[in-house]
């Protein structure tokens, strides 16, 4: 029980840091001390937990709300999403305080920022629908009015509003399958839910599940919200939305599936077809942002298609009766849950950073940044090539575990063969733009010079901002070189997923973090060998040869847009563009734009919405402003409901 008894003191620490910071809100600096306390503090007492777990412990309360319980448990998946959460959070918090600032707001968006953190570990515990639902609704309400903090920007206002509505019909979904489940067992505990979906057809469970989860994790096309509402919000809230609050739809369907008896080999290859479309448009539609918060929101839309591709590998596995290769599909997916955190949430405070600096987030006006802000380009770097899945970090570790289940599944032939071939085409493809997306990203933001005078004259973050950049970039390496420690948390679950008796998979991982840990001493040596060298010799600086131009300039280097150019047209994402030509002989300017619209959101909700909004415009006649109509209203309601009752 200590590790239940520690899991409950981190939620409390947050819920009660929350609340100090809310009375302490008129002096923004020890409102933002108690948050930042509370989120250390639960971070060390929830890893502790964790630590300490056998993974079998459970506590269930009464709760005096109908069906409702407060029944929580700590299992291997639980812990998987857990241990990410506590340690994004604690670096958020930090990284929050200096990019804040303090002023009249700190207190209300630490509040937030602590319910937030609060609601997802509860989320990730409970067993009850009920609890479940209300932590879900917290998580939500809370992420909201965070992306609404800023509510004098229009931008933040309908961000909000999209995420708030999107987010809703996804909860509908997930209110309707506990709600079956619920009127056919007459309880709404996890556990007695195994019944009920075995006499709903699978599809419907399915169906529900993909759709109301699947929209919080933002899998294409219900990923509407995600690209708008991450941009909006505050960077370490970006962080937290994307690394973490995102995996509780992956979270939600990982639970929903372990109540199902026998899954088909379909529902596998229906996630794992959901991955290749989700990871394939998240990074081409990455690509052809110019807003750097935008670029990393479609990457997260594209990461998550990674992980549905490792558990759509695992789920097919099983079912065709390959427990091995459902364990590494599984063990991949998992992995990168964890990795994902890590990198993503590394990446949005690097974003933040920049924009701390410089005010700017377009990258066609940035440029050069890595000189004045050494640190924050160093450490981008590293969440950079950790995102594009190359070794020796982290990202490279699980992507090799799905590569590999997917080879595996192949190599069974058949249709597990074909789905296989899809996988791992998909997952080079997915790799390869990524890495072109991100060369972009740094290549834009941190390197040539600078396009504009705001991005002339930065200045390194201070130490709060940079040193949980530092070690979340630490965390990518590690994962990178020594990656069991990672894997065995992987790994459980993994197993009570697939089935398998195998849990071998760190002494597999040895040889590759040895290799990684090899390739980062050896160009340690290179390095220190170069100084040496060099050491005593008078280094001086030239011009670059520039095909003979002898005054280069920032306006001779690509841009966000003529980089990623080619390979957006060559994909026909439909790029809108506006070319103003050089003009005479000694043209004074030339301009190009180009906006990528998002198909989904233009060609699939907005019309939808607006038939909605068209048909339902005659109710507006009962919405006059005349306040004793709708006290009328409100008795006419009182009494159907007493008539209802009655009858």
């Amino acid at each position: 029980m200590k590790d239940l008894v520690l899991l409950l003191s981190s939620t409390a620490v947050l819920i009660i840091s929350a609340f100090l910071s809310l009375a302490l809100r008129k002096q923004p600096g020890l409102a933002a001390f108690a948050a930042i306390a509370g989120c250390v503090l639960a971070a060390v007492s929830g890893l502790a937990a964790i630590a300490l777990s056998g993974f079998h412990s459970a506590l269930a309360l009464p709760w005096p709300v109908p069906g409702g319980q407060f029944h929580i448990a700590l299992d291997s998946i639980s812990a998987l999403f857990l241990a990410p959460l506590y340690i994004l959070c604690a670096c958020g918090a930090l990284y929050g305080r200096r990019y804040g600032g303090l002023n009249s707001k700190t207190g209300y968006s630490f509040f937030l920022y602590n319910i937030l953190a609060a609601s997802m570990a509860v989320v990730f515990t409970a067993r009850n629908a009920v609890l479940f639902l209300t932590a879900w609704e917290m998580m939500t309400l809370s992420s909201f009015l965070l992306v609404v903090l800023d509510y004098g920007s229009e931008e933040s206002r309908k961000a909000g509003w999209l995420y708030l509505i999107a987010t809703h019909i996804g909860t509908a979904c997930i209110i309707a399958l506990f709600g079956a489940a619920w009127h056919m067992t007459g309880s709404a505990e996890f556990s007695a839910f195994p019944p009920a979906f075995a006499k709903l057809p699978f599809a419907a469970v399915a169906l529900l599940t993909v759709a109301g989860f699947g929209t919080k994790a933002g899998f294409f096309p219900l990923h509407v919200w995600l690209p708008k509402a991450h941009p909006a919000a505050p960077s370490h809230v970006s962080a937290v939305m994307s690394g973490i609050m995102i995996k509780a739809g992956i979270y939600g369907i990982i639970r929903m599936m372990t109540l199902v008896d026998l899954i088909p080999f379909w529902f596998g290859a229906a996630l794992a077809a959901i991955g290749i479309v989700s990871g394939i448009l998240g990074v081409l539609f990455a690509l052809a942002q110019h807003d750097l918060k935008s670029l990393l929101a479609y990457h997260s839309v594209e990461n998550i298609g990674i992980i549905a591709l490792g558990l759509g590998t695992g789920y097919m596995g099983a079912a065709a009766g390959r427990p091995e290769i459902a364990f590494i599909g599984f063990a991949g997916g998992l992995l990168h849950v964890i990795n994902h955190a890590f990198f993503k949430g590394l990446l949005f405070m690097g974003a933040g950073s920049v924009q701390h600096a410089t005010g700017l987030r377009d990258m066609d006006k940035l440029g050069g940044l890595l000189r004045a802000m050494p640190l924050t380009g160093a450490t981008f770097l590293i969440g950079a090539a950790a995102i594009s899945g190359l070794p020796p970090f982290n990202g490279f570790i699980s992507e090799f575990l799905i590569y590999s289940g997917a080879f595996r599944l192949m190599m069974a032939g058949g249709h597990s063969g074909l789905a296989g071939l899809a996988v791992l085409t998909a997952l080079a493809l997915i790799g390869g733009l990524a890495a072109a997306c991100f060369a972009k990203a740094f290549g834009m933001v941190f390197l040539g010079l600078p396009r504009t005078r705001l991005a002339a004259a930065p200045a390194e973050s201070p130490a709060l901002m940079t040193a949980p950049m530092i070690l979340l970039a630490a965390l990518c390496v590690l994962t990178g070189v020594a990656p069991q420690a990672a894997a065995k948390l992987a790994i459980l679950p993994a197993l009570t997923l697939s089935g398998a008796d195998y849990g071998g998979l760190p002494q597999v991982l040895q040889p590759i973090g040895l290799t990684a840990a090899m390739v980062i001493l050896l160009s340690a040596l290179v390095w220190f060998l170069r100084d040496r060298l060099l050491a005593g010799r008078k280094v001086t600086a030239a011009g670059t040869w520039s095909c003979g131009y002898s005054a280069p300039t920032a306006a001779m280097q690509y841009t966000a847009s003529s980089f990623a150019q080619p390979i957006v047209d060559m994909f026909g994402l439909g790029t809108a563009k506006k070319i103003s030509r050089p003009q005479g002989l000694f043209p004074v300017s030339a301009e190009f734009h180009s906006h990528t619209p998002d198909p989904a959101r233009d060609m699939l909700f907005s019309p939808v919405f607006r038939y909605i909004d068209t048909r339902m415009s005659a109710l507006r006649v009962i919405q006059h402003g005349n306040i004793q109509t709708y006290i009328l209203y409100i008795a006419a309601a009182l009494v159907a409901l007493l008539v209802w009752t009655v009858l």
